[in-house]
């Protein structure tokens, strides 16, 4: 079944990459409830809209607490919010573009933003952009990877946050083990086996081996190999010698120094399993230190993902998240007021202090909170830094999800259990991604 409704993504998207200009010429929206061919209209600026927020649960109570303030200096409009679970808000876009129902504002990450921009279902930002006061008040390197992402030199998403890779470790361990910061890979892995007893069901790494275990195996490969670009013309690094060999000896740790149930693990429980456990260190993101705070006090840190011995870090890109205005809403004034007002100093500081993550918004990113949290302004000095190398990941292939994802994570446990070598692993998703490739070169 999943492949079937993959094969579907991908024939509708096909006839999307060629067939924009015609989808867009076709219906007007019906307030919210249209389809990507639908052209909406810019409304009163007045009334109700619907906002669809890609991480809901978890990001639920900041976000009504930003419409709240929204709608105190905005009276006249109402946002109805929608959280929808990380997990299935790609299907839930794609099942909405194909058949109606279509928000007026979502949540759209530079992950999935290339999938949905190119069924025709997002309004380009640009001009919008240019006249508005948040022109000059964002980052422009996330700016850049919206832009990037889009894959047709237009700006799909105002970005609002991004991540950044981080190694959490528990600073008490260390201290008892007299180990150093794991701020090179060379210590990374001598702490990983030093802070492992299997006996006392100790561990010193717990790795991500369930959903969401692409990305987190490609930043370890990348960061150990030192290669910096995913490309080498149209052909992908990913299964370079080199990264063969770093990806050996990063799922060499599986079962020696990590859990077995880590197979399983996607960012719930292996973020659950270290907070709760003995567990020396954990790859993660910005987004667990609320929970870190709350089951570890004063007994770990977070840096960005380790370095090469001569300091240089080389890292794969995080998704950069922003808001998108549908094509199909028929009150993109309104929905536009939401988005400038979301992105804004205050709301941005609110949305990312609550997540952990690095504002988009200048000003926010200058904020007291961000100064003071040390894993935060340490992802934004890496993201930032000169002596860093952000591979940049395809998120502008509309095929980047599916094969980051449903194709390649039940792959990548089978390495994990010794049903499959880290080449064939490797090899697979090359052949995958280069054919992607020049598919989407064949339509640009």
């Amino acid at each position: 079944m999943k492949s079937s409704i993959r094969r579907s993504r991908r024939a509708a998207l096909a006839v999307a990459l060629g067939s924009v200009l015609a989808l867009t010429a076709t219906a007007c929206g019906d307030d919210g409830s249209g389809s990507a061919g639908d052209k909406g209209g810019e409304g009163s600026g007045k009334g109700t809209i619907t906002f669809w927020d890609n991480n809901g649960g978890v990001r639920t109570d900041v976000w009504k607490q930003i419409i709240a303030d929204f709608e105190k200096q905005n009276p006249d409009i109402k946002v109805t919010y929608v959280g929808v679970p990380a997990a299935s808000v790609q299907s839930k876009y794609d099942t909405a573009i194909q058949g109606g129902g279509l928000p007026d504002v979502g949540g759209v990450g530079t992950a999935m933003l290339a999938e949905v921009a190119a069924q025709g279902a997002l309004e380009p930002l640009d001009s919008r952009l240019a006249k508005s006061p948040l022109k000059s008040k964002l980052n422009e390197k996330f700016l850049e990877s919206v832009t990037a992402a889009g894959g047709d030199g237009k700006t799909y998403s105002v970005p609002t946050s991004a991540n950044n890779g981080t190694l959490w470790y528990r600073t008490d361990l260390f201290a008892a083990a007299e180990l150093d910061a794991p701020t090179t890979w060379t210590k990374f892995y001598a702490a990983a086996d030093k802070l492992t007893d299997k006996a006392k069901n100790k561990f010193g790494y717990t790795i991500r081996g369930g959903e969401g275990s692409i990305a987190q195996a490609l930043d370890a490969t990348y960061g150990q190999s030192g290669i910096t670009s995913f490309w080498n013309g149209d052909t992908t690094t990913v299964n370079d010698p080199k990264n063969v060999a770093a990806l050996e000896k990063y799922v060499a740790l599986y079962k020696k120094d990590t859990p077995s149930a880590d197979v399983n693990n996607d960012f719930t429980k292996m973020v659950a399993q270290w907070d709760s456990g003995t567990i020396g260190m954990l790859s993660h993101n910005l987004g667990s230190y609320a929970d870190h705070e709350k089951a570890l006090s004063g007994k770990f840190k977070g840096i960005p993902n380790p370095t090469l011995d001569d300091g240089t870090r080389v890292q794969v890109s995080n998704p950069v998240d922003g808001l998108g205005l549908f094509k199909s809403s028929k009150n993109k004034a309104a929905a536009w007021k939401f988005i400038e007002f979301a992105a804004s100093h205050e709301a941005n500081s609110k949305w990312n202090e609550s997540a952990g993550q690095v504002p988009a918004n200048n000003e926010a990113a200058q904020d007291a909170w961000v100064q003071s949290s040390e894993p935060t302004k340490l992802a934004a000095e890496a993201l930032n830094g000169a002596t860093t190398k952000i591979v940049q990941l395809p998120y502008y292939l509309p095929d980047w999800n599916t094969i980051s994802k449903a194709d390649n994570e039940p792959n990548f446990q089978k390495v994990l259990l010794g049903k499959m070598t880290a080449k064939e692993f490797l090899d697979t998703l090359a052949s995958q991604l280069n054919k992607a490739q020049a598919d989407w070169k064949a339509h640009h």
